[in-house]
């Protein structure tokens, strides 16, 4: 029996980018038949307790994505430990998650989501972030879709070579 390869997906309140990511994730391993159990959290604790916004479930909907129950959450640092990839959604989060590892090996577990894209892996980490669609419309949220989804082939090939994963 072999444990499961674990990735977090983090963004600032987790309630768009994060749980997006989370699901989206989740159901491509599935689908692949891979053992990756995915999950999610926020930097910050100002969403705690909130369930996704509304825009990113109607995204995932038209998609096929039913999610399950979500609720925000923060970041725990034990979770360096119980984590095999920490992916941060854009900069900020990057550096808030280096500043919390509590090694050097933790740290190291920490990358960017897109730059499993091959679009923009080589590229410098301010250019692999996914903003922020809360501040916009619907069309952002979709944005987001896009920028996730072009990065899970290249996340899932990771997981596969790295741990557990296979189905």
């Amino acid at each position: 029996m072999t444990n499961p390869y674990r990735i977090i997906t983090v963004c600032t309140g987790n309630i768009c980018r994060s749980p997006m990511a989370e699901f989206m994730l989740a159901r491509a391993a599935d689908d692949a038949g891979l053992d990756v159990v995915v999950d999610s959290a926020g930097t910050s604790s100002w969403e705690v307790g909130n369930p996704m916004d509304p825009r990113a479930m109607e995204v995932l909907a038209r998609h096929g994505i039913i999610p399950s129950h979500h609720e925000a959450r923060t970041f725990n640092v034990q979770w360096f430990a119980e984590r095999d990839l920490i992916l941060a959604l854009d900069v900020d989060h990057f550096e808030a998650l280096q500043a919390l590892a509590p090694t050097p090996e933790t740290a190291a577990k920490v990358h960017m989501l897109r730059a499993f894209d091959p679009a923009v892996a080589g590229a410098r980490r301010g250019e692999q972030g996914i903003y922020d669609p809360w501040y916009g419309d619907k069309n952002d949220f979709v944005a987001s879709w896009e920028l996730i989804s072009a990065a899970i082939p290249g996340i899932l090939a990771h997981a596969t070579a790295h741990g557990n994963a296979r189905g």
